[in-house]
């Protein structure tokens, strides 16, 4: 649900929804990185001058983190339902491709906004580094669980590396989205996830 702040004051805005410029302010990381976004750039897209942005979120960095949070409800908000396919295969399937069409999705910037938004950070600003790991980490902790849940439960090989085979997913999804972001086409990053499925079915007892 949309959240809305009203203020008073000159160069103000008197009605505020924070999740639409959040949206635009989404684009506008995506496209240009943390450091390649400048406070003109979001201001323009978000429809507010650079006063309100700190009032509402702070600091700029504060922003990026909100926006990224947004991305996740959004744009990747597929990621978790994929967990919940019956077997690890379909889930790994299910979230490689599904990927895949949301990196070349229409109406956004082709990629990644966790992969564009810090591939090119100053020292200054390794926090964003370190802050985008974190948050993809997150997700490669969910699919490491849940295949550890599918080795205990014989569905993959028993002795199964599951935390290096949730690596090898997130490192494929994470190249992927570079790829996308070059402009390789949605049917060549799915014939890539056909040869990574392969490798994923010589673990699998059941596919």
């Amino acid at each position: 649900m949309s959240s809305t702040a009203s203020y008073r004051g000159r160069g103000r805005p008197r009605g505020f929804v924070e999740d639409e410029a959040l949206d635009r302010a989404i684009h506008v990381f995506w496209e240009h990185g943390y450091e390649g976004a400048s406070l003109s750039d979001l201001t323009a897209a978000m429809g507010i001058n650079k006063p309100s942005l700190y009032i509402v979120f702070g600091s700029k960095e504060e922003l990026f983190k909100r926006a990224v949070a947004r991305y996740r409800d959004t744009y990747v908000a597929y990621a978790a339902g994929t967990l919940e396919e019956p077997t690890a295969y379909a889930a790994i399937e299910s979230y490689l491709r599904a990927g895949v069409d949301a990196l070349t999705g229409s109406g956004h910037p082709p990629g990644c906004l966790s992969i564009q938004g810090g591939l090119s950070c100053a020292p200054s600003n390794s926090g964003i580094s370190e802050f985008l790991a974190d948050y993809r980490a997150v997700f490669e902790g969910e699919l490491a669980r849940r295949l550890a849940r599918a080795e205990q439960e014989g569905d993959l090989a028993a002795g199964t590396d599951t935390a290096a085979l949730a690596r090898f997913v997130m490192t494929l999804s994470q190249g992927l989205a570079v790829h996308a972001a070059a402009g390789a086409r949605r049917e060549e990053l799915q014939a890539a996830v056909d040869v990574a499925l392969r490798a994923v079915a010589a673990y699998a007892v059941r596919t």
